[in-house]
């Protein structure tokens, strides 16, 4: 799986990008057979405090699944997106294989 990181409004250092392909790698134990995920990171202002969000889409064969997250820290933001989208695999999976 290849997976790309994009940032917007800011520069990411490299040991988030690391943390954020990590994470997304682990998806292949779900599903083997994405293709690519595509990382979006963005700030947004609201009032003082800065809110950090990740929003990753996922192709898969016929489909690209999608999930979005915001919070205080993009690490935060990339896990809630990742348990998000491994719940998506495994629904689409068992639609895949008839049992659900």
């Amino acid at each position: 799986m290849r997976v790309q990181t994009r940032s917007i409004a800011f520069k990411a250092d490299q040991k988030l990008i690391a943390f954020i392909e990590e994470k997304t790698g682990k998806l292949n134990r779900f599903f083997d057979r994405i293709q690519m995920a595509d990382v979006v990171l963005k700030l947004e202002n609201s009032g003082q405090v800065k809110e950090k969000i990740a929003e990753i889409h996922l192709q898969i064969p016929g489909e690209v699944l999608i999930a979005r997250a915001e919070s205080k820290s993009f690490e935060t933001s990339t896990n809630t997106a990742i348990e998000s989208l491994k719940r998506q695999l495994k629904r689409y999976k068992s639609r895949l294989t008839g049992r659900g």
